[in-house]
């Protein structure tokens, strides 16, 4: 007996799954597609598919940078979760996890409501600070990637330990 056939005829109504009253178990692209239509179809975990699916995403692009990337799993799950919004900000316990008593406000400007879009774009506590740091930490990526691409640079350093220069440049171009 395979361990799975174990599994189905131990699981009468023990788990949310209860495998022993599943008739069938549908086929992978099945599968997949039902867990797909169920996890957009959610209000508040679903906007991750539910963004997926906008004519702007180029899905063939995302999957090639999720593959190649090399995250670590969590790094990935935690990015996800930021997608759909799901961060343990003070708005998603005071909205979601319904705890009445919570303070709504962010906890470093203290004047807006702490949302995932309030921290990553809107607080005046940390754009002159986090923002800026993340910007030039973007802006170093792109540098290095032109500087390679117009074959400027020969160093394949990792982007975090990239100091770009003021000015690059050879016969054919020139990089500020």
């Amino acid at each position: 007996m395979s361990l799975h056939v174990a599994v189905v005829k131990a699981d009468n109504s023990c788990t949310p799954l209860d495998l022993v009253c599943a008739n069938e178990l549908p086929t992978g692209e099945e599968y997949n597609n039902k867990v797909k239509r169920q996890w957009s179809q959610r209000a508040l975990h679903g906007r991750h598919p539910c963004d997926l699916s906008q004519k702007y995403v180029d899905i063939e692009a995302l999957q090639k940078w999720l593959t190649n990337v090399d995250l670590f799993t969590k790094t990935e799950g935690f990015l996800t979760a930021i997608q759909d919004q799901v961060i343990l900000t003070k708005n998603y316990k005071k909205y979601i996890l319904k705890q009445p008593d919570t303070n709504e406000l962010c906890r470093r400007c203290g004047k807006e409501s702490e949302t995932i879009q309030h921290i990553i774009a809107a607080c005046e506590q940390l754009a002159p600070t986090e923002y800026v740091k993340r910007h030039d930490g973007l802006a170093k990526i792109i540098h290095q990637k032109l500087a390679e691409a117009a074959k400027l640079i020969d160093d394949k350093s990792p982007y975090y330990k990239y100091t770009p220069a003021n000015v690059l440049e050879n016969e054919n171009f020139k990089l500020y």
